[in-house]
């Protein structure tokens, strides 16, 4: 039995199937903007894509906490106070999003540099 840890994504097979990397790319591309898709040197060389996503979800998480930290005083005067709640609740939803899709890029980017993960009991 093939082993993925914690967070890898459900989309990915396990690394050590055959063409394994096909939905990984595919995976990666979806966390990335539609324009990623036009360079295919990232579809040449997953490594680089898984790379390059791992650091573009990291600005996206950067900058849903600095939305968060600046929600109240730059919206404040301009939303009810339940809109203003409703804007920080889906903000900290995004970043939950965001924080697993980091830990997926992360392990598809340790699987393309050859790391395989072993299970434990």
């Amino acid at each position: 039995m093939r082993a993925t840890p914690p967070g890898w994504p459900l989309e990915v097979p396990p690394p050590d199937t055959p063409d394994w990397q096909v939905p990984a790319v595919s995976w990666l591309l979806d966390q990335c903007p539609a324009d990623y898709r036009r360079y295919a040197g990232w579809r040449r060389h997953p490594v680089a894509l898984a790379w390059v996503t791992v650091r573009h979800v990291d600005a996206q998480l950067e900058a849903m906490r600095q939305a968060y930290r600046e929600a109240r005083v730059e919206l404040g005067d301009h939303l009810t106070p339940e809109a203003l709640d409703q804007v920080l609740a889906d903000l900290e939803a995004e970043g939950v999003r965001l924080r697993a899709a980091r830990r997926s890029a992360e392990l598809l980017h340790e699987a393309m540099q050859g790391r395989r993960f072993i299970p434990r009991l």
